[in-house]
């Protein structure tokens, strides 16, 4: 998923589950976030002051992403490919090895367990921003179903082809196509798929490495992951997991959704993205007309406000509110997120990760 889902999508999720829009700003931006925060390291301030904060995605450029690396595993398997077990529940193994229990599944048992943590924790200082990474993770169980986050075969991908008439990517992944991503594109998580996971508006097929055909309704996929997060995000509203009578997003707001999902046959994310928060400010939805925006990076960014810049200085300002700034909060979220997922999360379902 682009930026057009993990910002404005959860945004109006998180407003349609009841949080107000101030709070449901951070939510959204905390998801977004995942995508950009792609530096890590210490901090230093001028006071002799220190931070360490972690990276939570890498660019597919980075030369990382061609190696099997414990600094893969820390990023891809906790922020972006959750392990899903094959759907089982801890204790039990699917057939074919430990590969098989890292492929990402939708909605899997490991993925409700993330999420039930994050609502346990709701009270730290870092709930929110927490929050906003688990939607994230949670939401890209979805579209990153049947992929790994690591180095792999079993990411390979042959004769991938839109089956939907949109026209956006008519012939598919072309042979010229193929060839480069062989070449120069490593089977990590769907980069062999190119971008046709992360499409709201595409249904497309192709073969894995196994041969077998799959087709994909990124609709579809799409509008049950909305569902789902809405029900997660009012649980954490009450403070209770395991409420069972929560309920999704109500019909008239879904159907706006599936339509913009649908409607906006733009490959660009960010162009999506721009379409969405118009809708937002048009008051498309039922909570009304909103102002929203997102900078990753620029004078209006979680990291300027925090540390007075946006480039990795030798030595930063300190100011007295970086300790409940939102950059701050999101990295302690994230590494407080990433601990749990390594080291109590998946060893529960016997993996190993890192």
């Amino acid at each position: 998923m682009q930026i057009d889902f993990h910002h404005a999508v959860t945004y109006v999720v998180a407003r349609l589950s009841g949080f107000k829009k101030e709070k449901a700003a951070i939510i959204a931006h905390a998801a977004q976030y995942v995508d950009d925060a792609t530096s890590g390291g210490t901090v230093h301030f001028s006071n002799n002051a220190m931070y360490h904060r972690i990276s939570s995605a890498h660019a597919m450029t980075d030369p990382n992403n061609f190696k099997k690396s414990i600094k893969n595993h820390m990023v891809w398997l906790p922020f972006h490919f959750l392990p899903g077990n094959n759907g089982l529940e801890a204790g039990k193994n699917p057939e074919g090895g430990f590969i098989n229990k890292i492929v990402c599944t939708k909605n899997s048992p490991v993925a409700k367990d993330m999420v039930r943590q994050a609502i346990l924790e709701k009270d730290k200082s870092y709930g929110l921003q927490r929050l906003g990474i688990t939607m994230h993770v949670y939401a890209d169980t979805w579209a990153h179903q049947k992929f790994a986050g690591v180095l792999h075969d079993i990411n390979e991908v042959e004769d991938a082809v839109e089956v939907s008439d949109t026209g956006v990517f008519k012939g598919g992944i072309g042979s010229w196509w193929r060839d480069l991503l062989d070449d120069t594109i490593p089977p990590l998580g769907h980069g062999r798929a190119n971008v046709f996971p992360d499409m709201p508006f595409l249904t497309w097929e192709y073969k894995n490495n196994s041969g077998e055909s799959i087709t994909r309704n990124n609709p579809d996929d799409f509008c049950e992951a909305v569902d789902h997060m809405c029900m997660a995000m009012k649980r954490y509203r009450l403070g209770n997991p395991d409420d069972t009578d929560v309920t999704g997003i109500q019909k008239s707001d879904k159907d706006k959704i599936r339509l913009l999902f649908e409607g906006i046959k733009e490959k660009d994310g960010e162009k999506r993205h721009k379409e969405w928060l118009k809708r937002i400010a048009e008051g498309h939805f039922s909570f009304g007309p909103e102002k929203v925006h997102y900078s990753g990076k620029g004078k209006n960014s979680w990291k300027k406000e925090a540390l007075g810049t946006n480039f990795d200085e030798s030595v930063c300002q300190y100011s007295e509110s970086f300790m409940a700034s939102n950059w701050k909060l999101f990295h302690d979220a994230a590494q407080a997120h990433r601990f749990h997922v390594l080291h109590d999360l998946l060893p529960k379902y016997g993996i190993c990760a890192a």
